[in-house]
């Protein structure tokens, strides 16, 4: 299973729809724009592990959108498009598309495989230090964290402490750890009092729910605490 975020920009929306669904049985994570403006919004607000990108989209085409990308970022970007034109597939290459899927591709997981491909050719190149679990992201390098929902990104209004601390928890998700432990990474500077420590837990613990985010704090009794997957 997989745990990367996924964008893909696509106007055409069974397409859309059918990319999306079988990434996502593939465990990757997802989001859509069916135009190259919107694409370019979610990419710069999500940070999405690598991009799947139509080239014939309203508003900013897909050589537009390409070109922002490597100007900000080497995030990965596999070009999925109808154009069987060797310019068009030479063009993407000299903005640096890291693979070119002529549409219509035989079955969708050729998509997906490709998209295992290049994310294993390339292991580590332009990640970002973004924690995910479920629906929540963190990320280290903006120090925020959010929640993606269908209709949305809900961004967290976390303390520094607070952030410190979903993160610890958030890299390992399903484990309980410790408090001295908690204490010692992400209060490096002065140890907390007790009633601290359990003021932000609890603001946390509140701040997820009211996010709607799919994880919840669990109190491991004894030991210190853990992050769990919601269920139902």
């Amino acid at each position: 299973m997989h745990n990367q975020l996924i964008l893909i920009v696509e106007d055409h929306w069974e397409i859309r729809e059918v990319m999306e669904r079988y990434l996502k049985r593939e465990g990757f994570r997802t989001v859509n724009a069916s135009d190259g403006t919107q694409g370019l919004a979610h990419f710069r607000k999500l940070k999405p592990d690598l991009v799947v990108l139509d080239i014939g989209l309203p508003r900013q085409d897909g050589f537009g959108v390409l070109t922002e990308i490597r100007r900000q970022s080497d995030t990965l970007v596999i070009v999925v498009t109808a154009r069987d034109d060797p310019l068009d597939e030479l063009q993407c290459f000299r903005i640096e598309a890291d693979d070119y899927i002529i549409k219509p591709f035989r079955h969708p997981t050729v998509v997906v495989e490709r998209v295992k491909a290049v994310l294993r050719r390339c292991r580590g190149r332009g990640a970002s230090r973004i924690i995910r679990f479920e629906n929540l992201a963190v990320d280290l390098d903006a120090y925020t964290a959010c929640v993606h929902h269908p209709s949305g990104v809900k961004e967290l209004s976390l303390t520094m402490s607070e952030l410190k601390l979903l993160a610890r928890m958030a890299e390992f998700p399903g484990r309980a750890k410790e408090r001295a432990e908690l204490v010692d990474a992400c209060f490096t500077e002065s140890p907390p009092l007790e009633p601290t420590i359990n003021t932000h837990r609890h603001n946390l613990k509140r701040k997820l729910f009211d996010a709607g985010a799919g994880v919840h704090l669990t109190t491991v009794r004894g030991i210190g605490y853990r992050l769990d997957k919601n269920h139902g």
